[in-house]
């Protein structure tokens, strides 16, 4: 009786089999869906009206042309941007969830909130970088980044510099900053990069190291300058702020944002999405939406943006071990 009850339910498993066999070969007349064709979703790590959600909305309703098909955002927050970045890695992976990973993805793994990399994900581009802007207020007296260097080193620790909360990107820069300029500065924690900014203004701090265009408005007011951009090139809206780069200080740092897929997404769905958000990078829409809000547009190609990767986790992890915030 056992017997002939196993052949019965493996003979309704091999009818459901080829059921669904003939099903597929109807629907598709034996082939294979081109891809895509229905609708995709966007994770999002951040919250509705940030920056990374406003770049993504940006972008992916510029590369909805480009795909043919309609992508919608969700975002899934929380744990300092482990919970969108996890939900982006264990999603299925078939190309139709795409999601938009950030500097988390490299502080993280370092503090031993999240046990993966970068490597753990299939890499479609960068899409932009905010490099890190050393800023302070415009009546200070130093006139240039060497100055204010020379200042810090002639008085350890005496230089209040504030950042966007502990462990967060604006706080590694100016760690990194301390390191690579061999002086030791007073960090100061804010909830994020505007009451720091606020906060410098009114005189409570020193400077701050937070991105060129979040201190725009006051740098264009006068009343704040910005001494030296953390990047190779200088920025596109004070170009005539010299880059940490120029003045003998080989550090290239800011906030990132990238594509990616579940890691072994097929290859040539990882092309199609690839070409299609590249032609949404390179639209005149998206191109006018960064010029409207500051963005820079930083395009890298997988390959590249793998390579920048595995340099800002490792320099990322050397800045959280010297504040004293790596896991290991």
């Amino acid at each position: 009786m056992k017997h002939r009850n196993r052949l019965v339910i493996l003979t309704m498993i091999m009818l459901v089999l080829v059921l669904s066999g003939c099903s597929k070969a109807t629907s598709t007349g034996g082939k294979k869906s081109a891809f895509p064709d229905k609708t995709l979703t966007a994770i999002c790590p951040w919250s509705a009206g940030g920056g990374t959600d406003t770049v993504l909305r940006g972008l992916t309703k510029e590369t909805e042309e480009f795909l043919g098909q309609t992508i919608t955002v969700t975002n899934q927050t929380g744990g300092g941007g482990a919970i969108g970045h996890t939900a982006i890695k264990n999603a299925k992976n078939d190309g139709y969830t795409v999601g938009m990973i950030t500097f988390e993805l490299s502080s993280l793994p370092a503090q031993g909130i999240i046990d993966y990399t970068h490597e753990d994900f299939s890499l479609l581009m960068r899409v932009n970088m905010e490099s890190a802007a050393i800023t302070v207020p415009a009546d200070a007296p130093y006139e240039t980044i060497h100055d204010f260097i020379e200042y810090a080193k002639a008085h350890p620790g005496e230089v209040k510099v504030g950042n966007s909360g502990i462990g967060a990107t604006w706080h590694v820069a100016a760690g990194l900053f301390e390191q690579v300029t061999e002086v030791e500065l007073g960090h100061v924690p804010f909830d994020g990069a505007a009451p720091a900014v606020t906060a410098l203004i009114g005189g409570h701090i020193d400077a701050v190291a937070v991105s060129a265009s979040e201190v725009q408005a006051q740098v264009e007011a006068e009343e704040l300058k910005i001494l030296a951009i953390m990047d190779e090139e200088r920025s596109k809206v004070f170009t005539d702020v010299p880059t940490m780069y120029e003045e003998g200080y080989d550090v290239v740092f800011g906030t990132w944002r990238g594509l990616a897929v579940p890691k072994d997404t097929p290859q040539d769905v990882v092309d199609v999405l690839s070409d299609a958000f590249k032609k949404g990078i390179e639209s005149d829409g998206f191109k006018d939406y960064a010029e409207k809000t500051g963005l820079n547009i930083a395009y890298q190609n997988a390959e590249d943006f793998r390579e920048f990767l595995a340099k800002n986790s490792l320099d990322v992890a050397k800045v959280l071990k010297g504040l004293g915030l790596s896991a290991e």
